[in-house]
């Protein structure tokens, strides 16, 4: 199962937390965000489609995220769980830990808001940039 996100980019995107990597429904940020890539974001956990949380919500779950941006891709790889809720109304966030709260879609990813690499961070930078979330679930 597949789904896109489409967000905005941002001034105040930093993009250096080395353990997470979110994207926001909220409008803005602040430089207190740093692992926050994308905002305006159209969906957060709580949104996703309900078929698609049952197959996230198991710990056999593989999860594949392509982060795109201008001529920029980053993908990112984690794990369900069966602890995900999945109920947060504003956000979507990876982990490489295995720490689940309302706004984890994954946990065990094998990388973070950090490893993006920095040129595409500055394409998400822009305002006016419009990227995507890609979301396969296997």
């Amino acid at each position: 199962m597949k789904i896109e996100i489409p967000f905005r980019g941002h001034k105040n995107i930093l993009s250096l937390h080395e353990k997470t990597l979110e994207i926001t429904k909220e409008p803005d940020l602040t430089i207190n965000g740093d692992c926050i890539v994308g905002i305006n974001a159209d969906l957060a956990c709580k949104d996703l489609p309900e078929n698609f949380k049952k197959n996230a919500m198991s710990d056999d779950a593989k999860i594949t995220f392509t982060i795109k941006a201008g001529k920029h891709s980053f993908s990112i790889h984690g794990n369900g769980s069966k602890k995900l809720t999945l109920k947060h109304p504003k956000d979507i966030v990876l982990r490489k830990s295995a720490f689940v709260c309302t706004r984890t879609l994954a946990i065990k990813c094998d990388k973070a808001s950090s490893d993006i690499p920095r040129g595409m961070v500055h394409v998400l930078q822009n305002p006016k940039i419009i990227g995507k979330m890609i979301i396969e679930v296997k």
